[in-house]
């Protein structure tokens, strides 16, 4: 698939100059040669002396026209990656006057007096003169004609949509029409000088023949592209009160949102506002506003149906192009309560995110206040303490802990999926609506020799593409009386590098517990592609990294089996004991059983200062295990996300593998002398 700089809203970019430069020059070139830097030649289409001007201009529309419809036929390119220009009846029509009245006198457009210049005419230079004076008149006079510029905006109109043609119809038409086209403009030339190139020529009708079956060739390679979209509307069709609506609201500056009032928005926690965010996953992953929820330009209808004319939804992106395009199409549909983020997402950063100490000028203490309490909310790592947001996870691609509270509210909300990881007989009895089931042991098998090893990324994103999932995606990981199954299946997430993913807090126990809804339906999936990272995981390690850890000063191994395994006292492996030097903290003194079996993490309070007796700063080498990883992935968790310890790794094959390998040291404290 072809991204082109307009669907990566890159068009400002340094590489975007460089490329419409060559490409500038290029075109420059095919004038020249065309013979478009002589006004006299130029001038003669108007006296059908010199049909140059018209064999150049079908020959381009000709050829961009089938280069893209096989583009597209062939998949390497979606039209949603194109530019369109919006039918502005009276900024056009006036325009083209002014430039066929110019053309008819001077012999120049603005492209043929730069190729005109560069062969050194005098007169195009004098052209290019008047192009740029009149491009400063308009600006200066913009605040009198800005109606004018705007007057009979009725978005993007494509022609075969309004002739209701199908468009494979269309493009035989037009191709016909352009053949014609050639025939009478040599016709014209012979006529009026007597001599003509190609009037009646071999390559003539080899060149019009070729052009109309390559134009046939699209009802075999597309012939989707057959079927007429809708029926003919008549070529000067009354705007519709929805685009009234939009240009009024546009005019009045009601169809955008500034970043001061969406960050207060977001902070209060308005119910009914949605935040999208349309840019590719891969940038959302890396950075989005907290709030925001990822949907491709493709889906944007369909996703957003639920939400249609309910509350209040904002687009953004890096810049604005295509959020207004987006706007401006959902508008069609019916949408009439879309916004813009003025200025996207580098008008957010600059006018919240920025530091005060980086602005340059003097500010009030409110002001000052205001800043801080945005940078505040929008760079928070726990958005636990989000309840009330209209979207899901809001703070970046990184696992959390969220509250039933906050799921509750958003069941429905686009990009969500909740995986049930009890055993399925449980979840086929009752679970949260829409949630997938999972078993938490399907993610783990023999590895190298080893068994219960978390799979390899290829066989992890083979059952997430069964499941229908998407990098994208925001995950809810739901356990039953075991919080320690959530969090490795968080591991295999992470091994993937989908951090978006969270914990739900006290797992279905406590949904259900509260009286939450649940039903017993089994959603319908479609299954997806989920990509094979394979270079994602940095954080597991294996024993011959534990060796050399042992000798290591600083590093600080903890072993989170219960006190009896990891004195010697118990034992379900090869040898009993520990790893010499390893701290012992069970993975249950993380957590609190409720009395009604509600298995929770503890408060961050308590557990920050019990690891801190523990570990000597947040940047400590840290490596964790149990018997084979999953107790100790709870650990992980809590260490690496809840807390912000910098440098933790997990050993999966943990005691399994080190008290089978004979020749790696034990500790067994319950058996004097025991190794």
């Amino acid at each position: 698939m072809i991204n082109t700089l307009y669907s990566l809203d890159t068009l400002g970019t340094p590489m975007a100059f460089f490329l419409a430069l060559l490409i500038g020059i290029g075109f420059g070139f095919a004038l020249e040669r065309a013979g478009f830097s002589s006004s006299r030649r130029l001038a003669g289409v108007f006296y059908f002396t010199d049909m140059a001007v018209v064999k150049v201009m079908f020959s381009a529309l000709i050829t961009a026209m089938l280069g893209l419809s096989y583009l597209t036929a062939f998949g390497w390119i979606h039209m949603d990656k194109i530019f369109f220009m919006p039918t502005i009846y009276g900024a056009q029509i006036v325009g083209g006057l002014l430039f066929g009245v110019g053309f008819a006198m001077g012999g120049w457009c603005p492209g043929t007096a730069a190729a005109g210049l560069a062969a050194g005419r005098i007169d195009a230079l004098v052209f290019l003169v008047g192009t740029i004076g009149g491009s400063i008149l308009f600006n200066e006079l913009f605040p009198i004609i800005g109606g004018l510029y705007r007057a009979g905006d009725q978005g993007v109109q494509l022609v075969y949509d309004t002739l209701g043609m199908s468009r494979n119809a269309f493009i035989l038409v037009f191709t016909c029409v352009a053949v014609t086209a050639f025939w009478l403009a040599e016709w014209a030339e012979k006529t009026r000088m007597g001599r003509s190139a190609y009037l009646g020529s071999p390559f003539l009708k080899a060149f019009s023949l070729a052009l109309v079956a390559v134009a046939l060739g699209l009802f075999v390679l597309s012939p989707a592209s057959t079927a007429v979209t809708r029926a003919p509307t008549g070529l000067a069709t009354a705007p519709s009160a929805d685009e009234k609506i939009l240009m009024a609201k546009v005019q009045e500056g009601r169809d955008h949102i500034m970043p001061e009032e969406l960050a207060d928005r977001l902070m209060a926690g308005e119910s009914d506002l949605m935040l999208v965010d349309v840019r590719p996953p891969a940038e959302f992953n890396t950075y989005r506003i907290r709030g925001a929820v990822n949907v491709p330009l493709t889906q944007l209808a369909e996703t957003l149906q639920p939400r249609k004319n309910k509350g209040v939804i904002v687009l953004y992106s890096n810049g604005m192009t295509h959020p207004a395009q987006a706007r401006d199409s959902l508008q069609r549909q019916g949408f009439v309560n879309v916004y813009l983020l003025t200025d996207g997402l580098q008008g957010f950063r600059d006018i919240c995110l920025k530091p005060v100490s980086l602005r340059p000028e003097p500010m009030s203490a409110a002001a000052v206040a205001r800043i801080n309490a945005w940078r505040t909310f929008f760079t928070a790592d726990d958005v636990s303490t989000l309840v009330g947001l209209a979207t899901p996870l809001a703070s970046g691609p990184k696992p959390h802990v969220v509250e039933t509270d906050w799921l509750a509210g958003r069941l429905d909300a686009p990009g969500l999926k909740i995986i049930d990881l009890r055993p399925q007989p449980e979840y086929n009895s009752a679970h949260i609506p829409g949630s997938l089931s999972l078993n938490v042991e399907s993610l783990r098998g023999n590895v190298g020799g080893v068994p219960s090893m978390l799979l390899p990324a290829t066989m992890l994103a083979a059952q997430f593409s069964l499941l229908g999932l998407n990098p994208s995606d925001t995950i809810v990981l739901v356990s039953g009386d075991k919080l320690h199954d959530s969090t490795l299946a968080g591991m295999a997430f992470e091994r993937l590098g989908h951090l978006n993913f969270a914990v739900l807090n006290g797992g279905y126990a406590k949904w259900i517990h509260e009286g939450r809804p649940a039903d017993s339906a089994l959603p319908a999936v479609a299954a997806s592609k989920y990509p094979a990272s394979q270079d994602a995981d940095r954080f597991t390690v294996d024993f011959g990294t534990v060796v050399t850890a042992l000798g290591k000063p600083g590093t600080v191994i903890i072993d989170v089996r219960p006190t009896d395994f990891y004195v010697g006292q118990k034992s379900d492996e090869a040898r009993a004991g520990h790893i010499p030097g390893a701290q012992n903290r069970p993975f249950t003194e993380d957590v609190v059983t409720s009395s009604n079996k509600v298995v929770a993490l503890k408060p961050r309070d308590a557990l920050s200062a019990a690891y801190a007796l523990m570990i000597p700063s947040k940047d400590t080498e840290i490596i964790v295990h149990c018997r084979t990883g999953h107790q100790a992935s709870q650990t992980y968790f809590v260490l690496k996300h809840l807390l912000g310890y910098s440098n933790v790794r997990w050993y999966d094959a943990g005691w399994t593998e080190w008290a089978a390998r004979r020749e790696l040291p034990v500790v067994n404290v319950a058996q004097v002398g025991g190794r």
